[in-house]
């Protein structure tokens, strides 16, 4: 990844507490997963920032990279890797989630 993109993933993380990279916007994701992702915060209530990763080719390869992970959506709080869609899924049932994001 370039020093542009890193820099630009680190902007946007250390402007925002809970940060959400995904296909789409909150409020038109563009795939399944990340209509789930965005219904779980959404679920708690939680303020995030979405990033569309669909609208930057450089950031959509590029957060891959940043967080060693392959998928989206990626869900970032306090600027630490959370993990994609089938994770929130697990820590929201189990309230290990709710007790991150406070």
């Amino acid at each position: 990844m370039d020093a542009n993109t890193k820099t630009k993933i680190e902007s946007i993380l250390n402007s925002n507490r809970v940060v959400l990279f995904m296909k789409g916007t909150p409020s038109f994701p563009q795939c399944g997963f990340s209509a789930r992702a965005v219904a779980i915060l959404q679920e708690l209530g939680v303020q995030f920032q979405g990033v569309d990763v669909l609208a930057d080719d450089t950031v959509r390869q590029g957060i891959k990279e940043f967080g060693n992970w392959p998928t989206i959506p990626q869900l970032y709080v306090n600027k630490e890797l959370v993990g994609g869609s089938d994770i929130m899924m697990e820590m929201y049932q189990s309230g290990e989630l709710q007790e991150m994001i406070k």
